[in-house]
């Protein structure tokens, strides 16, 4: 199978180039890449490559036995694998798996401190504790967050190249329809990408088969892994109560309000009895979290409840692959999108907002006479942003900006499946520009 561009690789390259590079943790769900990613990187990069998983190569988490002095550490991987090369300036010390292994996060602070060697670290981080990771190596890591392939990403799978994506966000730009054909052409890519999801394996497959034959198995398999995971990793009772989490998300997304209640999780169950469940899931890359805001203003950040949000799964893929065979058989052979409440197409936008690096924000007022699905911003004005299944009025968009009472709000954005235009009050895109908006925002 031919191997798929991914924006990582331009990052992981520029990480190179810096001459003030520090130790690099990429950290995202399983089977999103992130190995891969590496390896490709490596093979380019570097004349020696000393690669340790351990999950699989499990001898190797005694090399910090000793402590963490770095020629300690290399002596250690030397009497376990003496073919492994340590040339200064030539060679990538890949750790892959920490969540299986926490001391080699720890070690990066030598590592930084030595300088001789580049170092990169990948894991889920399930059940590790981050903020252990980062008193440890405070200052001696830099972090990225890896997440499944994004629609330009599954459009690149596709073959289309960069000036086509130019082209479509030239029309975005200027506010202008863009050609049916355009259109209609990107709107079935979208569809595609909604089902299959961004698993890069399952989207390898689903190119080189051109159909679904045997995505659905593969994104069932993925989503018994996290089950899976989530009993080896989690400990004593937090495995059932994000168990519970994780089963219930679909159920709650199901819902008119899309509230995620922890009492409706399990009879009797409190907030205090979930902390840090919600956050572990999230923490694996599994899914996202909304929040709620209780004023509508600016800044976003520490505006918000954390008693209050909605969980969307971070692949959409498997969000479909979650819901029941009926639900299945009617999206992937009718493409009927419009089923499931908005959820489908909520969980998407979220996690095309998430990838361009928004962090998520509801609101919906006591009475639930105001609801909006998203808020980002610009330079000085709070963005609403509605999601639509069916092309519906947008009371709450129209109220927002028209009240006096929200002086941050200036404008508003609605996506739906309708051409590029502007009302005098909000924009409307179709969803698959999503992943442009960004990208619009900073250049508007």
């Amino acid at each position: 199978m031919k191997r798929l561009k991914r924006k990582i690789d331009d990052f992981l390259i520029e990480w190179k180039n810096s001459p003030q590079r520090l130790p690099l943790i990429i950290k995202g769900a399983r089977q999103i890449g992130k190995t891969d990613a590496v390896e490709n990187f490596a093979k380019n990069n570097y004349k020696n490559i000393v690669e340790i998983n351990f999950v699989i190569d499990k001898q190797y988490k005694t090399i910090f036995d000793s402590g963490f002095d770095v020629n300690t550490i290399i002596k250690n991987i030397s009497l376990i694998n003496p073919n492994f090369q340590f040339v200064p300036g030539e060679t990538l010390i890949f750790f892959d798996e920490i969540q299986d292994c926490i001391n080699a996060a720890t070690s990066l602070k030598s590592f930084n401190i030595d300088k001789r060697f580049d170092v990169i670290c990948s894991g889920s981080l399930m059940g590790i504790n981050y903020n252990e990771i980062e008193s440890n190596s405070v200052g001696n890591k830099q972090d990225y967050e890896m997440h499944s392939m994004d629609f330009e990403e599954f459009l690149w799978a596709k073959g289309y190249k960069k000036e086509q994506i130019d082209d479509m966000y030239s029309y975005m730009k200027k506010c202008q329809p863009l050609p049916q054909i355009m259109y209609d052409v990107m709107l079935n890519n979208f569809q595609e990408y909604m089902i299959v999801g961004g698993m890069p394996a399952i989207v390898s497959t689903f190119i080189e088969n051109k159909n679904y034959s045997g995505t659905l198995k593969m994104q069932e398999q993925i989503l018994l892994d996290y089950k899976e995971d989530i009993t080896k990793y989690a400990v004593g009772l937090d495995q059932t109560r994000i168990l519970n989490v994780y089963n219930k998300i679909p159920i709650f997304l199901g819902k008119e309000n899309k509230k995620f209640q922890i009492s409706k999780v399990e009879h009797g169950a409190r907030n205090r009895e979930y902390i840090g469940v919600v956050d572990w899931l999230n923490n694996a890359g599994i899914i996202n979290i909304c929040y709620c805001l209780e004023q509508l203003e600016l800044p976003l950040k520490g505006n918000y409840n954390p008693d209050n949000y909605r969980i969307y799964f971070r692949d959409t893929g498997l969000l479909i692959a979650s819901l029941d065979e009926e639900c299945q058989k009617d999206l992937r052979n009718n493409k009927n999108f419009n089923t499931y409440k908005g959820a489908i197409y909520e969980n998407i936008i979220a996690d095309m907002l998430v990838k361009e690096g928004y962090s998520l924000y509801f609101y919906r007022n006591e009475k639930g006479t105001i609801e909006m699905d998203f808020f980002v911003r610009d330079t000085n004005s709070l963005i609403p942003i509605e999601v639509k299944a069916n092309d519906n009025s947008t009371p709450s968009l129209n109220n927002l900006i028209s009240s006096n009472k929200y002086s941050d709000i200036k404008y508003g954005i609605k996506l739906c499946n309708k051409n590029i235009g502007f009302n005098g009050k909000f924009y409307t895109f179709p969803y698959f520009l999503t992943f442009l908006l960004k990208r619009y925002l900073n250049e508007k």
